[in-house]
């Protein structure tokens, strides 16, 4: 049986939970993900190889463009995470997340997940994972949705758990981290019911 064409799989561009909007990225909002992450490189800097620094507003339009063009190809379901006012409308941009190490065969998919220093400790990250791994299941017929996040990273464990996902086990020194030192990675995941 030919297995379907990534390309012609419906994802939706934009999921809305109660306080928030998953969006899939747009071309011109660099300079609203270039901010987001100036304003948090401290917090971001010891787990995201790309938060070493403050980005250009030019250099966040270019990945901007890249997650647009890969979104629709099907390579990497980025999505920004926007606070949502009482109308509906996208207002603050709150920080990203998105289905990562797509595996259409298998229908396995990771969950990444980044917060702007202001919006930490509001549940966001929390919401966008309950969003995405029910869109994933529901829209995208997983069969298996996985976060990993380096052992030492106590806020993403306590998402992954929040959000029901299962602990699995510890990779030992399975990547490095942002310093070049080889790091535990721990893996959380669900499995379709």
């Amino acid at each position: 049986m030919a297995r379907p064409d990534p390309i012609l799989i419906q994802v939706p561009e934009r999921i809305e939970g109660e306080s928030i909007v998953l969006a899939a990225p747009v071309a011109g909002l660099g300079p609203l993900m270039a901010a987001a992450i100036a304003e948090s490189i401290e917090h971001l800097r010891p787990w995201m190889i790309w938060a070493q620094e403050a980005p250009s507003m030019e250099a966040s339009e270019a990945v901007m463009r890249r997650m647009q063009a890969d979104f629709i190809a099907r390579r990497d379901l980025v999505y920004q995470i926007y606070a949502k006012d009482a109308s509906g409308q996208c207002t603050e941009l709150l920080g990203g997340t998105g289905l990562h190490r797509l595996d259409w065969d298998v229908r396995r998919f990771e969950i990444g997940y980044w917060l702007r220093s202001s919006a930490v400790g509001q549940g966001h990250a929390s919401a966008a994972v309950r969003l995405l791994t029910a869109m994933a299941f529901s829209q995208l017929q997983a069969r298996r949705v996985e976060i990993r996040m380096d052992d030492r990273n106590l806020a993403s464990r306590a998402v992954a758990e929040a959000c029901g996902f299962e602990f699995e086990g510890l990779l030992r020194r399975d990547s490095l981290g942002v310093d070049g030192e080889p790091r535990d990675t721990r893996v959380y995941a669900r499995i379709e019911a």
